[in-house]
Order: structure tokens, then sequence, then C-alpha cells
């Protein structure tokens, strides 16, 4: 039975209507057409639905509707500014030219934003863990780490 659900999504308030159980992921492409995340495991694994929710990177592939409450939910789309500026994290993976196929890419983008959010000058350990659970089968973990440097670094 559908039930209606106020999001606050890339600081736009939306009410949408479906099935409680229904994946975040889903809602955001399908209703809210918020291409940023994607689908890419369903279970968690790859890191391709990642979203900031209070600005902590979260799966929005697992997460029902009707367990996200009153929070604040970012995705890639809502990153820049209105005018079409890139945030610093986009415009570092653009410059470092990261994205091969671009499915990982908005999951690693996420993973840094809410990294360097919370530590602005993070160890080369703390970056693998904050991407640990971002999988790309293209291999450009190399580029991302360079062009992550080269925002704690500059």
């Amino acid at each position: 039975m559908e039930q209606t659900f106020t999001l606050k999504v890339n600081d736009e308030k939306h009410k949408v209507n479906c099935d409680p159980e229904t994946p975040l992921l889903y809602v955001l492409r399908n209703q809210l057409q918020l291409n940023g995340p994607k689908y890419g495991c369903g279970k968690a694994q790859c890191g391709s639905c990642m979203v900031l929710i209070d600005k902590v990177a979260q799966f929005s592939c697992i997460l029902p509707i009707n367990e996200v409450g009153a929070v604040d939910i970012t995705t890639l789309d809502g990153l820049g500014d209105s005018s079409g500026v890139l945030h610093k994290v986009q415009q570092a993976f653009y410059e470092y030219q990261v994205a091969q196929c671009g499915y990982c890419t908005n999951g690693l983008i996420m993973a840094t934003v809410a990294l360097l959010d919370q530590n602005p000058t993070p160890s080369e350990a703390e970056i693998k863990q904050a991407l640990d659970s971002n999988l790309c089968r293209c291999g450009i973990h190399s580029r991302a780490l360079k062009a992550i440097h080269s925002l704690v670094n500059p």
C-alpha cells in the first residue's frame, strides 16, 4: 500500500508516493529524476548508489524510504551550486580525469565529500578507508587518490 513521504533532497522538499519498503535509490532516480546515484549491486557492496545523509555517505539501494525520516539528503546532482559551478571534489575528479566508464564515480565523489567534510586533512590510510566500499572495475582508484591529494595538499 502506497504512502506519502516528505523528503528534503538537495535543499528542496519533495512529496513522494510509494510503498514504504521502496529503496531510497528508486525514489531518487525514478520519481525525482536524480541520476547521480546509480543502481549497481543492490546489496550495498559497490558504492554506486551512495548519497549523503546528514553529510554521512550512505548506500541508498538498501535504505527503505520509510526509514529515511527527516534528514538532509544530498546527491551528486546537488553538490555544485545553482549556477553550474562544480563542487571542489567534482572539479578535482574532472581535472584528474577520474571517470572512465563513470559508474563508480558517484560513490567515489560522495565518499570523498563526506570524508573531507569530517576531516579536511586525512591521511593516505584514512582516504583509502573512506573509498574502501567503492568498487571500480576500470581501475581508476590511483587517479581518484591523486585528485583527493590535490585537495588535501594543494
